[in-house]
């Protein structure tokens, strides 16, 4: 079976930095995969690329069949990826937010309401401006926004972060539950215990 990603010697820059320098990485259909490096490694930068966010300039890449290096605009609709920042629109209410980027992402209203719910956000949360929420709530809304979508690949920077325990619990069972549905995962985080009990694997990055 084809890997959903797979990267030989990749090189991606930031300016004229190399941000990834020769990384290999190959990820199977189902898997939950935990990156783990010292800040500088390039984990941040992998989850980018994978999302055809920051341009592959040597060696191969290839996420979900695509070629990176030839076109990455074709795999943005079938990844999801949570980053450090929320995305959202500060003006907007949550239940806007989540329905704006589903629609974007080509979602259903019955998905929307699902994420809603299961996120905790289908209270009185809902009507609340993004700008008035906490940092738990707004990653939780941020992750509504992913759950809705339903992506192929789940590409997850620091997802623990801002959360309660309850919160933290929810991630660890979105991630079983995505790959359960068919998606593949891959994430980065620094709760190392958690994540690793997780993760079927970890892929070191120097």
């Amino acid at each position: 079976m084809e890997p959903v990603v797979s990267f030989r010697q990749a090189v991606c820059l930031l300016g004229r930095f190399p941000a990834l320098a020769g990384v290999d990485l190959d990820v199977g259909a189902g898997e939950i995969v935990l990156l783990q490096g010292p800040n500088g490694a390039g984990k941040t930068t992998v989850l980018r690329a994978c999302a055809g966010l920051v341009p592959v300039v040597d060696g191969s890449a290839q996420v979900l069949g695509v070629d990176l290096r030839v076109d990455p605009r074709p795999v943005r609709h079938r990844v999801g990826l949570l980053g450090h920042g929320s995305g959202l629109y500060a003006d907007l209410t949550v239940a806007d937010n989540v329905r704006f980027w589903a629609r974007a992402g080509r979602s259903r209203a019955a998905d929307v309401d699902a994420a809603m719910a299961r996120l905790g956000l289908d209270g009185r949360l809902a009507d609340v401006a993004v700008a008035r929420l906490s940092a738990g709530q707004r990653r939780r809304t941020s992750l509504a926004v992913l759950v809705a979508r339903r992506p192929e690949l789940w590409l997850l920077d620091e997802p623990h972060a801002a959360l309660d325990q309850e919160g933290r619990d929810l991630v660890d069972g979105l991630m079983v539950d995505a790959v359960a549905a068919g998606a593949t995962v891959v994430f980065v985080s620094h709760e190392l215990d958690r994540a690793a009990a997780v993760a079927h694997r970890t892929v070191p990055l120097a």
